[in-house]
């Protein structure tokens, strides 16, 4: 769809819709080690979500996309959260370093991403490319989900009752 942008749709959506693709394509570079891993010093245990390194690499994708470049260090404050000390007050704690490159490595094995000169990274045309057309996609979806109610448990135009705040919101400059 002309004119829609990663900004128009809802995140949420976006990020699942692009991992999907990410997954589908079969080109990303997942590590071997995606099943043991914590994703940061602060977490207890390793993602539930087996697929959790494509929902990775399409927020990386999308962050990239509204920030410019951003590298490494940038991506472990995006992904870093509150550390637990006991009885002690709790402080920020940054996300894995390795987890940050090794998913940059990816996208960048996928020509979606390429090292700025400035420092980090930022998304190459085509991957600027992928990502809007990806969001077309999702708005085509949200809005024929909303006529006929199928996302949210409707039968038939208009009866869709979820969703709706959504629909308009993301559809507010179409």
């Amino acid at each position: 769809m002309p004119g829609v942008t990663v900004k128009d749709v809802n995140q949420q959506e976006f990020v699942r819709a692009l991992a999907a693709f990410l997954k589908k394509s079969g080109k990303l570079k997942v590590p071997e080690w995606v099943d043991t891993v914590k994703l940061a010093k602060h977490k207890e245990l390793a993602p539930y979500d087996e697929n959790w390194f494509y929902t990775r690499a399409a927020s990386t994708a999308r962050h990239l996309y509204l920030r410019g470049g951003a590298g490494v260090g940038s991506m472990t404050k995006i992904y870093g959260g509150r550390q637990r000390n006991g009885v002690r007050p709790s402080h920020f704690s940054r996300g894995s370093k390795s987890v940050a490159r090794r998913v940059l490595q990816a996208l960048e094995g996928l020509k979606m991403v390429e090292k700025d000169q400035d420092g980090g990274r930022k998304l190459t045309p085509q991957g600027q490319r992928d990502l809007d057309r990806i969001a077309g996609q999702v708005r085509i979806r949200l809005a024929h989900c909303f006529y006929w109610g199928t996302a949210w448990g409707g039968e038939g135009p208009g009866k869709a009752t979820l969703g709706q705040e959504m629909l308009k919101r993301t559809t507010a400059a179409w």
